[in-house]
């Protein structure tokens, strides 16, 4: 491992370790990116910069204030890092919907996740997290409503 690979490495294991719900470090982890850094959330196709940096890190640690995050597959390519990982923790914090809160229930996290680092200069330049989303959804208690797409779908007009 050269000396570059390790401190790409090390940069991104330690924006991980600065999330983790025992430690919860948002600033520390928001002052990992550069100037110019964005967390893009791809899934949910939101993208973060700035002051707003750190804010799924709040979210997470709030909906599950044990989040952990188990990484399987750690692969670094120059500048770029891979990550194979599991979300995981206690639904025990409350989870804003457009349509309202989903109070806690209590149930067991472990949401399959694929992450891809980029740095920079020694900074993370550009952060894309795809997160299993249906199936955090499901271990939410969340059930999508196949029933209202299907009737939706009914009376769209039709494409050419």
């Amino acid at each position: 491992m050269t000396t570059e690979t390790a401190d790409v490495e090390a940069i991104v294991r330690q924006a991980y370790h600065a999330a983790e719900g025992d430690v919860l470090d948002v600033q520390g982890f928001a002052d990992l990116f550069a100037e110019d850094g964005v967390f893009n959330n791809i899934v949910a196709g939101e993208s973060y910069r700035g002051e707003h940096l750190g804010d799924l890190v709040v979210f997470m640690g709030q909906l599950a204030p044990d989040v952990h995050r188990e990484l399987h597959r750690f692969h670094v390519m120059g500048n770029v890092v891979a990550v194979e990982l599991s979300i995981r923790g206690t639904f025990t914090g409350p989870f804003p919907t457009p349509a309202g809160v989903i109070q806690p229930t209590g149930a067991k996290l472990d949401i399959p996740t694929a992450d891809f680092w980029y740095i920079e200069e020694g900074k993370i330049k550009e952060f894309n997290c795809y997160v299993g989303v249906s199936i955090m959804m499901a271990q939410l208690g969340v059930q999508f409503d196949f029933a209202s797409a299907v009737a939706a779908s009914a009376t769209a007009p039709t494409a050419a």
